[in-house]
């Protein structure tokens, strides 16, 4: 871990810190607790429901919303990493450094506009 942190990694690293807390808690509290996928799945299959596609449907949603919570949990520990690793900031793909202001708005970022747009359209 880096011993030395600049103002403004102190503040980015405080800002991911707390972030991840509120959305652990996030998670925690919508699965009713800290039930496991399986779990959460078993229990739509327990329920009695009179719509079989009203059950896939909330099934379905509450499947996507995790996915969307664990990816962006794994972009807040990501950012984390790097600021421990001293490379917070740049650009993972060609190494430029990343526009406080960009950091400040995301503060996940690890890429640059332009890498991060090339990104988006190889999707």
């Amino acid at each position: 871990m880096t011993s030395f942190l600049t103002p403004d990694l102190s503040v980015h690293r405080e800002r991911l810190l707390h972030e991840r807390t509120q959305l652990l808690q996030r998670i925690a509290q919508e699965r009713g607790g800290l039930v496991s996928r399986a779990d959460m799945a078993a229990e739509h299959d327990v329920r009695s429901f009179d719509d079989r596609a009203q059950a896939i449907s909330e099934r379905n949603d509450e499947f996507a919303m995790n996915e969307h919570e664990t990816a962006e949990l794994g972009d807040i520990e990501s950012a984390l990493e790097r600021i421990d690793a001293g490379t917070y900031g740049q650009c993972t793909d060609c190494g430029v450094t990343i526009p406080p202001a960009r950091l400040n708005a995301y503060p996940t970022a690890k890429r640059c506009i332009d890498c991060q747009t090339v990104a988006e359209q190889r999707r």
